[in-house]
């Protein structure tokens, strides 16, 4: 009897093995692909062009680094004082 069940569970599971390696020989043979949406392709382009920017601009910063070099920048105390607290929410 017991010779019996192991031929039924032979019979149940042997088509399945030569299935599995028949259906894995298949997909070993696909190729995988990959699309960028147009988003995708704007994203990364605008990323390139940010990290291509330069960190400091300098047509802004050249007049305030002569007038410092020169001694001749002034800051009033009670200006950045109120652009503090702006900034702090005060």
């Amino acid at each position: 009897m017991r010779i019996e069940a192991y031929a039924q569970v032979q019979q149940l599971y042997g088509p399945r093995k030569t299935n599995r390696v028949a259906s894995t020989a298949s997909i070993s043979s696909a190729r995988d692909a990959v699309e960028i949406s147009s988003l995708g392709q704007n994203l990364q382009m605008v990323k390139k062009a940010v990290k291509e920017a330069p960190d400091i601009r300098e047509e802004l910063t050249a007049p305030l680094k002569k007038s410092i070099e020169a001694g001749t920048y002034q800051v009033s105390g009670e200006s950045f004082a109120d652009k503090l607290m702006k900034k702090m929410g005060m």
